[in-house]
């Protein structure tokens, strides 16, 4: 398994509006095709507004088969420019459990 971690830093004011349009569009988009959230959170020390979410993918060809999925599909790039309008910068990782994890 590998885990997806995306850090989004919000506008200033914005994050009312960013996590409803996920709550109540998004994730109604995104959850069928890229299945495994393992959690969505904001931030509340260090850098804030920022929203960290996670998804988990049983190897990189499947995220790169379901990220492409999401993508190309036309709910999701209507959706897409009203989220983005809200956020400043992205981050994307990719992290890979170690051999004594229990995410493995």
């Amino acid at each position: 398994m590998i885990v997806e971690e995306r850090i989004y830093r919000i506008k200033s004011g914005r994050m009312a509006r960013y996590l409803q349009l996920v709550r109540e569009e998004g994730l109604a988009i995104q959850q069928p095709i890229l299945g495994n959230l393992i959690g969505y959170f904001t931030t509340e020390i260090g850098p804030l507004n920022q929203v960290v979410h996670m998804w988990g993918y049983s190897d990189f060809e499947d995220r790169m088969r379901r990220r492409k999925m999401l993508a190309d599909n036309p709910q999701w790039q209507e959706f897409i420019p009203r989220l983005t309008e809200n956020i400043e910068n992205l981050e994307n990782r990719l992290l890979l459990p170690t051999d004594f994890s229990p995410m493995k």
